[in-house]
C-alpha cells in the first residue's frame, strides 16, 4: 500500500515529467522537453520511478514498524519500583530453597534408584520405557520402582 500523496504517487501519476523536491520540500518537475531525447528522459523516468517506489516502501515499512507512545497502555511502559523488583527476586529465591529442601527430604526417604528413576520419570519427562532402556532393566521393574517411591512420598507427606 503507497500514500496518494507521496512522491512516488505524483511521479507514476505524470507519465510526461519527473516530480522532485527540493530538500526544502519545494515540489519542481522536468519534462519531457527538459530532455536532449525521448530515449534519455525515458531511462531517467524508469530509474526515478523506481528510486521513488523503493524510497516509498522503505518509508511505509518503516512507518509499520514505529509505535507511538500515545498508543500504549500506562502498563506496557511502566517500570516496576526497585522495591518491587527485591521482592520478586526474593519469593523466587524462597521458591527455589524450599523446592531444594523438598528434593532433599524426598531423597533422605528414597534409595537412591528410586529417586533417579522418579527424577528421569517427572523432571525429564522420560517414558518407563525409555528409563528401562537407559537403565538396562524391563519396563515392569521401572514402574514398580515408581509406584514403590510414589507410595513412600504419600506415606512421608
Amino acid at each position: 500500500m503507497y500514500k496518494k500523496d507521496s512522491l512516488y504517487s505524483i511521479n507514476k501519476k505524470n507519465p510526461d515529467a519527473i516530480v522532485y523536491k527540493f530538500a526544502t520540500g519545494e515540489q519542481h518537475e522536468v519534462t519531457r522537453a527538459d530532455f536532449p531525447s525521448e530515449e534519455e528522459f525515458l531511462a531517467f523516468k524508469a530509474w526515478s520511478d523506481e528510486d521513488l517506489h523503493t524510497e516509498d516502501k522503505r518509508d511505509v515499512l518503516a512507518g509499520i514498524r514505529q509505535v507511538s507512545i500515545d498508543d500504549l497502555s500506562e502498563a506496557a511502559i511502566a517500570v516496576p519500583a526497585i522495591d518491587v523488583v527485591m521482592d520478586r527476586q526474593q519469593q523466587r529465591a524462597d521458591q527455589h530453597r524450599k523446592a531444594s529442601d523438598m528434593v532433599v527430604k524426598l531423597k533422605d526417604k528414597l534409595t537412591e534408584t528410586q529417586f533417579r528413576r522418579l527424577w528421569m520419570y517427572y523432571v525429564d519427562e522420560m517414558s518407563e520405557e525409555e528409563i528401562a532402556s537407559v537403565e538396562g532393566s524391563s519396563q515392569q521393574a521401572i514402574s514398580l520402582s515408581l509406584l514403590a517411591a510414589e507410595k513412600k512420598i504419600k506415606k512421608f507427606f
